[in-house]
């Protein structure tokens, strides 16, 4: 590309004393501007007097980086001091939510737009800002009396603090579970070389991270019923540091609902999301798990022929019990069996060298864009890669899109799991020129072995297209404000085009174009395909059973009004909904991440959203998934607005009509079962 970007890369070169100096100056910065404004006379107050959107946005754009590096970071320091920084920017946060002055300077400011006629003259998104401004100041409890409010200061502060200790520990947890090669039986070969290897008095023993690709084949694949119990407790033990501190950011939370006049938390919280109750989540879980519980029942009984003929056969015991160490292990078998399907197998059709080249170029031509690896780029890891992102006929630096990295491998101290990080938003800044977003993919793919390249599982591919999924979203945004860029949309939304995007990875053309077998370079056959097409609903009673049991431990925590013994509960609960039996009483919830990172009272939103994926596939894009023509709609009416304005006005431009329930019911049941919230 010989057209010069109009924005240059960032410099990831920050020791840990920069992160805490720039962070420490950007906060005094922006506190002059709020003491700026906070002092404004009540009669001064106007739509452009009220300049705190654009410090807001630099704020960020500097302090985004620098507490992105605790989730990245080889070096202990960086990590340190970026997890500091970021305390230091919370705290700040929930002070600058706490200003009256800065709140009775925003309300003036309404009150004058409204009253001079301003009002009706500014642009939508405009208004929108001017709404949510004070919408945000009344959320923050800046219509109490000054003792309640320095109280949900304190209050706030401290559940900050508690959240972020939560994840500092999920991030940095690292420990190993080991068994010998006898207990891993029936987990691949090429799995098993990836893993550590030692030596203990007269035993080898191998140990096993809790990382996903590590410990997953052994739920999924070993044959000792033992093995696999050792390694979801353990799994589900591993961070039992976090219990107290998730008693206490509920227990932090109820008094804050409480401060601020919500019955309750979950109130509190969906008061701006598209389901706007806490019991508008209870009446939707309710309904899905009625409709589920049969085929959930079903799937087990299944799943439980298949256990007691194994256990029959080779001489184990058979209680009559479906564990929850059984139900990963069964679900393989029973694709395998049932469909002739073998998850090893496929993996071999799905080199990560492949894969991730072909995703882009599906999504680069879907999109209308075209990304260019930067060589030499300045990255916080040696395997990251960098892209310019431009139109697909770029001219000038004006079809300039933005930057996207990657960095898809596991390595010690760096987050776990696949997540996207929106690490600089897209806007237009004061001079009239336009701010370019930057989108950063984390995940955790297979390395190679001693034996074979790296490959990925079809779950892992499905998982890489979602993301990049959310990554398009944060470059095709093009709103006004950075406030409402990309994926800054209500959070029981914000899964939707994503999970849309999942269903071009059980297309049969899709499917062909990703794969080719690390050996002889071929596709998936026709016969493959139809098989992994078939795997996708195969126990899908008891796969969203488990998910509505994730969203249902959420719901209530954020409901009750008295503490409870939470590990009794989390085992409790997912006995009753998900179907499995437990055995020792494990505390899951302390690995429960989403509940202190951003999705608390929010978790149904991955099944509620899916009804909108499912209707925005089946209405525009299943007659033909690669045409770039809907590729432009889609651009156009969802990714371009971000949170710009409503989402079901978002949903009714890009449909054509308001959402429902009926793809996305048809598409797990086949069928449209009588349903009282048919019509969302």
């Amino acid at each position: 590309m010989s057209i010069t970007p109009p924005q240059a890369a960032p410099i990831w070169k920050h020791s840990a004393e920069d992160i805490t100096k720039v962070t420490k100056e950007s906060i005094e910065e922006y506190r002059k501007v709020m003491d700026k404004i906070g002092g404004l006379e009540p009669n001064a107050c106007t739509f452009e007097s009220l300049t705190l959107q654009e410090a807001d946005t630099r704020f960020d754009y500097i302090t985004e980086p620098l507490a992105f590096y605790q989730n990245v970071s080889p070096e202990k320091e960086l990590r340190d001091a970026s997890n500091e920084a970021e305390s230091l920017v919370r705290d700040f946060g929930v002070e600058c939510s706490m200003r009256i002055d800065v709140f009775n300077s925003k309300v003036a400011a309404e009150k004058n737009v409204k009253e001079s006629g301003q009002w009706d003259k500014l642009s939508p998104e405009d208004q929108r800002l001017v709404e949510k401004m004070v919408l945000d100041g009344t959320r923050a409890g800046l219509a109490l009396a000054e003792e309640k409010r320095n109280e949900l200061t304190i209050l706030k502060k401290e559940l900050s603090q508690v959240c972020l200790e939560f994840s500092k520990n999920f991030n940095e947890e690292n420990a190993v579970i080991s068994f010998t090669e006898e207990e891993l039986k029936g987990v691949p070969k090429d799995v098993i070389s990836g893993y550590s290897k030692r030596t203990e008095g007269d035993k080898e023993l191998y140990d096993v991270t809790y990382k996903t690709p590590d410990i997953f084949p052994v739920f999924k694949f070993a044959e000792n019923p033992e093995t696999r119990k050792r390694a979801l407790e353990g799994h589900e033990d591993r961070l039992a540091i976090n219990v107290p501190l998730l008693d206490k950011a509920l227990e932090l939370r109820r008094k804050i609902a409480s401060l601020l006049g919500y019955k309750t938390w979950a109130d509190y919280i969906t008061e701006v999301k598209m389901i706007k109750t806490g019991k508008g989540i209870e009446e939707f879980l309710d309904d899905l798990e009625s409709k589920l519980l049969p085929v959930g029942l079903k799937d087990r009984e299944i799943l439980l022929a298949m256990k007691k003929k194994e256990h029959e056969a080779k001489g184990l015991p058979f209680d009559g019990e479906f564990y929850l160490w059984d139900y990963r292990y069964y679900d393989r078998k029973f694709i395998e069996e049932s469909l002739d399907l073998d998850d090893m197998l496929v993996k071999e059709y799905f080199p990560v060298s492949v894969v991730v080249p072909t995703i882009l170029s599906i999504y680069q031509n879907l999109l209308g864009v075209q990304f260019h690896e930067i060589k030499d780029a300045s990255i916080w890891h040696p395997e990251v890669q960098a892209f310019q992102v431009w139109e697909k006929d770029a001219k000038d630096e004006s079809d300039f899109v933005g930057y996207c990295y990657l960095d898809l491998f596991p390595r010690a101290n760096k987050y776990s799991h696949a997540a996207v990080w929106p690490i600089l938003p897209g806007y237009d800044r004061p001079d009239g020129k336009r701010s370019y977003p930057l989108a950063a993919m984390v995940a955790n793919l297979a390395k190679p072995t001693p034996d074979k390249p790296a490959l990925m599982r079809h779950d892992d591919v499905v998982t890489f297209f979602h993301e990049m999924g959310h990554v398009f979203h944060g470059l095709l945004s093009k709103t006004k404000f950075a406030r409402f860029h990309g994926t800054s949309v209500a959070r029981d939304f914000v899964e939707a085009p994503s999970q849309m995007l999942e269903n071009w990875c059980w297309e049969p053309k899709v499917l062909e174009q990703m794969s080719s077998h690390y050996e002889t370079q071929k596709p998936l056959s026709p016969e493959l395909i139809e098989k992994i097409i078939k795997s996708r609903y195969v126990n899908v009673g008891l796969f969203y059973l488990r998910q509505l049991f994730f969203a249902k431990f959420d719901l209530k925590v954020h409901t009750d009004q008295e503490k409870e013994d939470y590990t009794q509960l989390w085992n409790n609960l997912r006995e009753k909904v998900s179907l499995v039996k437990y055995d020792k009483a494990c505390p899951g919830q302390a690995s429960f991440g989403h509940i202190t990172g951003g999705y608390d009272a929010g978790y149904y939103g991955y099944t509620y959203s899916l009804v909108f994926a499912a209707d925005m596939y089946a209405t525009i894009f299943k007659a033909d998934p690669l045409d770039p023509a809907r590729g432009k709609l889609y651009r156009d009416k969802i990714l371009r607005a971000g949170g710009s304005r409503e989402e079901l006005d978002t949903l009714k431009d890009f449909l054509g009509r308001p959402p429902n329930s009926e793809a996305f019911l048809q598409e797990l049941f086949g069928t449209v079962p009588a349903s009282k919230s048919a019509n969302l």
